[in-house]
């Protein structure tokens, strides 16, 4: 029986040892490599044009996930598909890393920024 739990808990560990192993991006290093990405997506991720999604504090998996998809053509858009092409890993990881340390910016429906009266 001892062997059965030893025997399951090396197989969980084995298991986990690829999530451990993730890469974890850099926010710092993000900044510069997003910069491509502040022309439709804000400096700060916070996109006032509703064609291009805010990415201010997105999760950091789903963005290394989308870039991944338009890297690999299962995300269809030629512009983003030119711009993911070209990232590393390790580039997808440090601009998720970026853009997820942004602080949100809330908008109400008449577009105004939440709590100061000002307009888009």
């Amino acid at each position: 029986m001892t062997v059965r739990v030893a025997l399951s808990l090396l197989l969980a560990t084995a298991l986990l040892l690829p999530v451990a192993a993730h890469a974890e991006g850099s926010a710092a290093a993000g900044q510069k490599k997003a910069a491509v990405c502040f022309a439709c997506h804000g400096a700060n991720g916070d996109s006032t044009d509703p064609q291009y999604p805010r990415l201010a504090s997105q999760y950091s998996g789903y963005i290394v996930q989308a870039l991944k998809e338009y890297k690999d053509g299962q995300r269809k858009n030629p512009i983003m598909q030119g711009f993911a092409s070209q990232l590393t890993e390790q580039d997808r990881e440090d601009i998720a890393a970026y853009f997820h340390a942004q602080p949100p910016v809330l908008y109400n429906l008449k577009g105004d920024i939440q709590g100061s009266g000002k307009g888009l």
